[in-house]
């Protein structure tokens, strides 16, 4: 692998079944990924698990668990969610497989990169795709129109790898290695935070839409792919008017 290429990590959120979750270890293995990150509930990994993960064990074995979706992402800077269902009415980049490498190319060299699948029954929900700031999906026949956990992990893994084949490891890289990185996640998800408090203290939250409307901003956050400094300068705005909020008079 090129020094500049940062391979993705899979992060299986809630996975049921362990089986599913030895598969999936083995497909990132044959696609020469590395890092899997599960997120509570997940399934444990016995000998059902290995036994699935064939030339796979040392995935299992250097498995993370984490308690949250966030906490898992907290270190991205690039988060590509996974959906089979086209009916979702996200403001998001929506991806074929093919097109997915294409898209991260665009991102600077060694950009830490997450690719998150949801549970095997219902997968991700609105508002863990709305930590996301592109979707996949994954079209299939109407007679089965979902795929199994391993086999979508397979086939987003399979494209990534192709394409560093077909184009060579400098051009995967990206961009030049001076464009400023991303964001993490975690520093998105506190920028939400910091504006929730503004918004509570100047009185917006006042009825039960407000949850919704903390979504939306959550995921206009991610797809806007903002850099460092721009994280910055948004949570200090923030710091700013939560101070001028509570210098009012009462």
């Amino acid at each position: 692998m090129g020094a500049e290429w940062s391979p993705p990590a899979v992060v299986l959120v809630r996975p049921r079944e362990e089986g599913n979750v030895g598969a999936a270890a083995r497909a990132m293995v044959n696609m020469g990924l590395a890092r899997l990150l599960l997120v509570e509930p997940a399934a444990p990994l016995g000998e059902t698990a290995r036994a699935f993960a064939v030339g796979a064990r040392q995935v299992l074995d250097r498995a993370e668990r984490h308690p949250s979706l966030e906490s898992a992402l907290a270190p991205f800077r690039r988060v590509v969610g996974t959906t089979s269902t086209r009916d979702r009415r996200l403001a998001l980049p929506l991806l074929l497989p093919r097109e997915l490498p294409a898209f991260l190319a665009g991102d600077p060299p060694g950009t830490p990169t997450a690719l998150v699948f949801g549970p095997e029954v219902g997968g991700l929900t609105n508002e863990e795709l709305a930590l996301a700031g592109a979707v996949v999906h994954v079209p299939c026949a109407p007679e089965q129109p979902t795929l199994n956990l391993a086999q979508a992990v397979l086939l987003l893994a399979y494209e990534l790898y192709l394409a560093r084949l077909e184009a060579g490891e400098a051009r995967a890289a990206g961009f030049a290695a001076d464009v400023e990185p991303l964001a993490a996640a975690g520093d998105l998800e506190g920028l939400c935070g910091q504006l929730t408090e503004v918004l509570v203290a100047a009185g917006f939250a006042r009825d039960d839409t407000f949850a919704g409307v903390m979504r939306d901003l959550r995921a206009l956050a991610a797809r806007a792919n903002p850099r460092e400094r721009e994280v910055r300068i948004l949570r200090g705005i923030c710091r700013r008017l939560q101070r001028a909020l509570e210098r009012r008079p009462a």
